[in-house]
């Protein structure tokens, strides 16, 4: 039993992630009969059938499952081999599809990204901005950068940078409004939360050294005025003096430099932070992925020194 054509297994992939022979089809390139007698010769070859057809969509069978992900890596190693006997095993090359915040990605990673293309002329990069939660998997994603804890266990996380969280407004806010004297007294201000995972963020924990042993933690519930699944914009009401947001220090790091933001209580640390390179555990790095994700690493540590 062999595979006569590998472009059959692309259109195994594309129907696999967009869920349909016409969309999959659009994806390729192709028409709909050409992916659909496409991925009908595949299954003759292998005698099984790899999807379930409904009038919806189409399902992977078990069979359809299991070599989908030998397709996935196989077709990998292949376009890296393709780059790399094309342009030297000195040179990188090829598309990187990375999703990140959208905050971040205004204030460190765009010029970083345009450092490293310039660096490596073949390597090109799509960029999806958002907070949102990316499947990997779903949105065929190289890599995806992303702050929190790690909760899918089929994804392999490196980490990037340790931040924190801070309570911040602007100066002309606080010139309206005052500055909370303690955390409770944040439930009595005008504040911006962020969606995060899906949903809106209104616990907003804080800590501050005592001369005990352990020190004081507080956690609030704010009220949110204003809420917002885009970091970006909320760091915009900020700047606009619209309310107090709870914000990673790197997204922020200018502005407090600046004044243009300022904590709102300055003798409280906020939320430990941490922010990772995520990449599918199952999945064939290529070089020109790790590379980006080596130079990341490399920038997130210049800020810390």
């Amino acid at each position: 039993m062999k595979i006569e054509n590998i472009s059959d297994l692309r259109v195994l992939l594309a129907t696999a992630r967009q869920g349909s022979l016409s969309a999959a089809a659009r994806e390729l390139e192709i028409t709909p009969a050409a992916a659909s007698a496409m991925l009908k010769r595949l299954e003759q070859q292998l005698g099984a059938r790899l999807f379930v057809r409904s009038t919806r969509a189409l399902r992977l069978t078990s069979e359809g499952e299991l070599l989908l992900n030998y397709a996935r890596r196989a077709l990998e190693l292949l376009e890296e081999g393709i780059t790399q006997v094309g342009v030297g095993t000195t040179h990188l090359s090829g598309h990187i599809r990375v999703a990140a915040p959208s905050d971040l990605s205004r204030h460190w990673l765009l010029p970083w990204f345009d450092q490293f293309m310039e660096m490596h002329p073949q390597v090109s990069i799509a960029l999806t901005v958002s907070d949102k939660l990316q499947d990997l998997h779903r949105d065929a994603l190289d890599l995806a950068i992303r702050y929190g804890e790690l909760a899918d266990s089929g994804l392999v996380a490196r980490l990037l940078a340790e931040t924190q969280r801070i309570a911040c407004a602007s100066p002309a806010y606080f010139a309206r409004h005052g500055y909370p004297a303690d955390p409770d007294d944040l439930q009595q201000h005008d504040c911006i939360s962020l969606h995060i995972a899906g949903q809106r963020d209104t616990l907003w924990w804080f800590s501050r050294a005592t001369s005990g042993t352990k020190p004081e933690i507080r956690e609030v519930r704010i009220q949110p005025r204003r809420s917002v699944d885009d970091g970006a914009l909320a760091h915009d009401w900020a700047l606009g003096g619209k309310g107090i947001t709870y914000k990673s220090a790197l997204d922020i790091h200018d502005d407090l430099q600046q004044g243009r933001l300022l904590p709102a209580l300055p003798d409280w640390q906020g939320k430990p932070y941490s922010l990772h390179a995520l990449y599918p555990a199952n999945r064939f790095l290529p070089a020109r992925v790790r590379a980006l994700t080596d130079f990341l690493a490399q920038q997130f540590a210049a800020l810390r020194g």
